[in-house]
């Protein structure tokens, strides 16, 4: 069970959250600018393609160049406690379609 007050935030181990992840440097068309994604934290969640939940490999981006060119690009922000029945991954994206 977390203990929620509005400075710290402790969770369980093995407990898995709801994160925002969102970008404004790549927005042309065809990109992604958000997701909200299921991981156990933060770097995870940051690590986290939109396409398909696998994690972006930043030396190589796959594609087509559609999420953040860089990690740092990337904003994080906790959403919530995920139901035990979701999975990690991706729950919904937003897709810039052109």
């Amino acid at each position: 069970m977390p203990i929620d007050t509005p400075a710290v935030r402790c969770y369980v181990a093995g407990e898995m959250n709801l994160y925002l992840i969102s970008q404004t440097v790549n927005n042309d068309y065809d990109t992604f600018d958000a997701a909200v994604v299921c991981a156990p934290d933060e770097e995870t969640a940051r690590d986290m393609n939109p396409y398909d939940g696998k994690p972006v490999n930043w030396g190589a981006l796959r594609y087509g160049g559609s999420w953040a060119p860089q990690r740092s690009d990337v904003n994080v922000k906790l959403l919530g406690l995920a139901k035990p029945s979701i999975p990690p991954g991706v729950v919904l994206a937003s897709y810039i379609a052109g």
